[in-house]
C-alpha cells in the first residue's frame, strides 16, 4: 500500500461494470435513452443524453439529464467510499460518466444564467481532476 503524501483522501475509482459497459453499448449503437431506461444508475447514459439535448439546443432538457447523471454519479461515488471531497480521476474510465455529467451540468447552468451553480460545478470538476475539463473541451 502506498502512502498518500498529500494528506488528503485517496482517489475514488468507481467499480468496473460487471457486464458490457454502458459506454461500450453506446459505441455499438445502443441509444443512450434505451440505456438510461435499462441502467438508470449509469451516469454515462445521462451525460450522453445531456450532450445530445445540448447539441439540439434543448438547454433545459440538457440541464435535467445532466443533473440526473450528476446525482446518480454522486450516489455511486458515495457507495465507493467517497466522503464528499478528494480526487475522482478522469483516466479511470468508470469515473468518466460522472465527470461528463458534471461538466454538462456546468455548461447548461451557465446557459440559463445559473452562474453560481455553473461555477460550483466547474470548481468541483477541477477538484475531482484538473485533467477532466481539458479532456472534455
Amino acid at each position: 500500500m502506498t502512502q498518500n503524501l498529500f494528506g488528503g483522501p485517496p482517489p475514488t475509482r468507481l467499480p468496473e461494470e460487471p457486464e458490457r459497459s454502458v459506454a461500450e453499448e453506446m459505441a455499438a449503437g445502443t441509444s443512450p435513452a434505451d440505456l438510461a431506461a435499462r441502467h438508470p444508475a449509469a451516469s454515462t447514459a445521462w451525460a450522453a443524453l445531456a450532450d445530445i439535448a445540448w447539441h439540439r439546443q434543448s438547454v433545459i432538457e440538457s440541464y435535467a439529464y445532466a443533473r440526473t447523471g450528476y446525482h446518480r454519479g454522486l450516489d455511486a461515488l458515495r457507495r465507493s467510499g467517497w466522503k464528499g471531497h478528494g480526487p475522482v480521476p478522469w483516466d479511470h474510465a468508470p469515473n468518466q460518466g460522472f465527470l461528463r455529467a458534471l461538466n454538462a451540468l456546468s455548461r447548461a447552468a451557465s446557459a440559463i444564467g445559473e452562474d453560481d451553480e455553473a461555477a460550483r460545478c466547474r470548481d468541483f470538476l477541477d477538484d475531482c481532476d484538473p485533467a477532466a475539463r481539458s479532456a472534455l473541451a
